[in-house]
C-alpha cells in the first residue's frame, strides 16, 4: 500500500488521529485527522461518503478542530471528514520536484479511508486559504470525482502576475520553502504551472458543484475583536483578485457556482467557520448522506448564486 498507518490516537468518541508515512511524501511522517459518524463500528457493515477538509499555510491537520465546531456540526449527519496533514505551503499540487501532494490528498488518503474506515467513493472536498486553492485543484484535476469544492479565501489561479509573486514569496519567506521546485520558473515552466492552476482548468469542474467566498479588503470586520490586524490579511484582497476571472470562466463554460462576496473581514477561521456553516447544508446534500437532525433544526445557509453584478454581501 502507499500509505502506512504509524498509530493511531482516540482523541474523543468520534475523532481520531493517525500517524502516518506515504510514498508520495518520502519518509517524514505526517497527520491525518478523522470525524466518524456517530454509531460508527469498525464490525460494523456499509460505506459513508466522505468529505475532505483541508488547512491553510503553516497549519496543520488540527486546525479544523482547534479552530471550528466542525466536531459539533457533524454530529448528527452520516459522514466520514478527514482533514490531512498539507505542509508548511505548497501542499496541495504534485512537486515537479518533491513531494507529491495531490496524490498523496486525492489517492493515497481516499484509500485509506476506505480500507480503514470503509469510506465511499463519493466524495466532497472543502478547504481555506492554501487549502482552499487545493479544494479547487483537486476537483479540477479529476473531473467528476467530487460532488462539491468549497474554496474559503483561496486563490483561484496561481499565474496571474499578483497570484504568482505573492505566492512565490509566501512560500519562499513564510514557509521556508524553495517555491521553484514546485513548478519551476514562472513563464519557462508554464507547463506546469497550468498543470496546477485552477482557473486553466476549471473545465474539469462540470457537473461539481462550486462555492467561493472571501472578503475584498482584508480590514476588521464583525467577527474581528478590535484593534485585530495581521499580515496574512493581505491575502484577502490577493485572493478577491482571482475570484471574479475564475467565476467568469465558469460562466462561459456554462459551469453554475455560488459566491458570498463579502467587504471586510481578515484572513482568519473566524470568518471561514461562518462559511462553513453556510456551505455545510449543501456539502451534506452534495453527498446524499443521512442525517439524524430534524427538518427544522437548521437555519437556512444557502448562498447566492453569483450574478454579473458582482455586488458586495454581509
Amino acid at each position: 500500500m502507499a500509505i502506512k498507518v504509524l498509530d493511531e490516537e482516540r482523541l474523543g468518541d468520534r475523532l481520531r488521529r493517525l500517524t502516518v508515512q506515504a510514498d508520495s511524501l518520502g519518509p517524514e511522517e505526517w497527520s491525518v485527522q478523522v470525524l466518524l459518524p456517530r454509531g460508527w463500528s469498525e464490525h460494523g457493515g456499509g460505506t459513508r461518503p466522505l468529505l475532505t477538509l483541508h488547512h491553510g499555510g503553516l497549519d496543520d491537520s488540527a486546525s479544523w478542530t482547534r479552530h471550528t465546531d466542525v466536531e459539533h456540526l457533524s454530529r448528527d449527519d452520516d459522514v466520514l471528514v478527514v482533514m490531512p496533514d498539507g505542509g508548511r505551503f505548497g501542499g496541495y499540487a504534485d512537486w515537479r520536484s518533491g513531494p507529491q501532494w495531490q496524490t498523496f490528498h486525492v489517492h493515497d488518503v481516499h484509500a485509506l479511508m476506505r480500507e480503514r474506515y470503509r469510506a465511499s467513493a463519493v466524495r466532497a472536498v472543502a478547504g481555506v486559504s492554501g487549502g482552499g486553492y487545493g479544494a479547487l485543484l483537486s476537483a479540477a484535476s479529476h473531473p467528476g470525482m467530487f460532488r462539491f469544492a468549497a474554496s474559503l479565501s483561496g486563490p483561484c489561479t496561481i499565474r496571474s502576475p499578483l497570484a504568482a509573486t505573492t505566492l512565490l514569496a509566501a512560500t519562499g519567506i513564510a514557509g521556508r520553502v524553495n517555491p521553484f521546485q514546485m513548478w519551476g520558473v514562472p513563464v519557462l515552466g508554464d507547463r506546469h504551472w497550468r498543470a496546477a492552476d485552477p482557473l486553466y482548468l476549471a473545465a474539469g469542474l462540470r457537473g461539481t458543484g462550486v462555492f467561493l467566498s472571501c472578503g475584498l479588503t482584508g480590514r476588521p470586520g464583525p467577527l474581528d475583536p478590535p484593534g485585530t490586524w495581521s499580515a496574512a490579511n493581505l491575502a484577502e484582497p490577493v485572493v478577491r483578485s482571482t475570484v471574479r476571472p475564475f467565476l467568469r470562466r465558469l460562466h462561459g463554460l456554462g459551469i453554475p457556482a455560488a459566491a458570498h462576496l463579502y467587504r471586510d473581514g481578515t484572513h482568519s477561521w473566524p470568518y471561514w467557520e461562518r462559511e462553513l456553516h453556510r456551505i455545510w447544508p449543501r456539502l451534506i446534500a452534495s453527498l446524499g448522506a443521512r442525517s439524524r437532525r430534524s427538518t427544522g433544526s437548521r437555519r437556512s445557509t444557502r448562498p447566492r448564486r453569483h450574478t454579473r453584478s458582482w455586488r458586495h454581501t454581509r
